[in-house]
């Protein structure tokens, strides 16, 4: 049986690999950076040095594609950011 993408305690120690899986993984599911490492076990400082540090130098074209879901999710953060203010003080 293969691995699924979201498996993720053997691919700490291959950081290529790691790199790879976390840019289709962000790619696949449009996710934020929080929700990567969360899934992959790992800091968010290793994922952000997977993909714009690692990434780049083996598989360009996987970067850019993951570079533009990270951009796109930063530019909403704000907007995420107020409503979970909302829901905190709603107590939604």
């Amino acid at each position: 049986m293969g691995k699924t993408l979201g498996e993720c305690c053997s691919v700490k120690g291959n950081m290529e690999e790691r790199a790879e899986r976390l840019a289709l993984y962000i790619i696949e599911n449009r996710t934020t950076v929080r929700a990567a490492a969360k899934k992959f076990r790992v800091s968010k400082s290793t994922v952000h040095k997977d993909i714009s540090q690692r990434l780049p130098q083996f598989n360009r074209s996987l970067y850019l594609q993951a570079r533009e879901v990270l951009d796109i999710n930063k530019a909403q953060r704000h907007i995420r950011g107020g409503i979970a203010t909302r829901r905190k003080y709603r107590g939604v």
